[in-house]
């Protein structure tokens, strides 16, 4: 996720955060960014599931009847 990331750029963006947010509004926001990640993550598993099954209705009704 943080592929170019180094150790200390990580950490001046964590200051930066707790600079402009403050300590009490830390947990909050990770909660919310927590919740916000779930809530992608199970529309996306939805949506890769109802392709799925679109494309295998499609695959049943194009199979050829066995002889």
């Amino acid at each position: 996720m943080f592929g170019n990331l180094g150790g200390s750029e990580i950490f001046l963006i964590l200051l930066i955060v707790l600079v402009f947010f403050g300590a009490k509004k830390l947990p909050e926001l990770a909660k919310g960014l927590g919740q916000g990640i779930r809530e992608f993550r199970k529309a996306a598993r939805d949506v890769q599931e109802e392709v799925e099954k679109e494309t295998k209705k499609i695959d049943d009704t194009t199979k050829p009847p066995p002889q």
